[in-house]
């Protein structure tokens, strides 16, 4: 693992436990219910992804500084909260962050393990989306990836463009923050102009 690629995995753990703790801002929760959300928000997808393919141990058990990101997270929802709520969009911001990082670090660790690019691909879409997903079901929300935003698309997207130029030879760092930017970028725009998928029912 590269450096620039350990760095995009804590940052996307920070972020992802900053959208997990301020999932419960309806929910009254208490402190300690805010940072078992920013955990499981944080690990959730990764913990998946590494128990799939066997990778052990689990990412956040074999380094601490992943712990230390989450609860940096979770502190820093804590005491900005009125501010980071009130910020229009600040959740889908974070969380949009996190799986921009998370779906690259997935295809890179999929492909690490020697699996083929279109898993890793999967891999590294389902690393980004699951943390959310157990997010939102815990929150009683329905899960972004089952909604019309395009979620799931934009990280299958990034994954794609990254296993492309890793064919074309470019140099790795410069591949990570160009496929991690593609994600952040599509799924804004695609907010931005409500831009949706085709529905499954004609």
């Amino acid at each position: 693992m590269t450096t620039l690629q350990y760095v995009l995995e804590l940052l996307g753990t920070f972020f992802f436990a900053i959208s997990g703790a301020l999932a419960v801002r309806d929910q009254h929760d208490d402190l300690f219910g805010a940072g078992f959300m920013g955990f499981v928000t944080a690990i959730g997808g990764g913990t998946l992804r590494d128990i799939m393919l066997g990778s052990y141990p689990l990412v956040w058990i074999g380094d601490i500084n992943f712990l230390y990101a989450i609860l940096l997270g979770v502190i820093t929802a804590y005491f900005f909260f009125k501010y980071l709520i009130q910020l229009k969009r600040t959740f889908v911001l974070f969380d949009t962050i996190g799986i921009s990082f998370f779906t690259i670090i997935g295809v890179e660790k999929a492909l690490s393990l020697g699996v083929q690019p279109e898993i890793a691909a999967i891999m590294g879409m389902f690393s980004a989306v699951m943390g959310g997903v157990i997010r939102d079901v815990l929150t009683n929300e329905t899960p972004v990836l089952f909604k019309k935003e395009i979620y799931a698309t934009a990280c299958l997207l990034g994954a794609v463009v990254y296993l492309i130029l890793v064919k074309l030879n470019l140099d790795r760092d410069i591949n990570l923050i160009i496929s991690s930017a593609v994600i952040f970028v599509f799924r804004i725009v695609s907010i931005k102009y409500k831009l949706t998928l085709p529905n499954f029912k004609r």
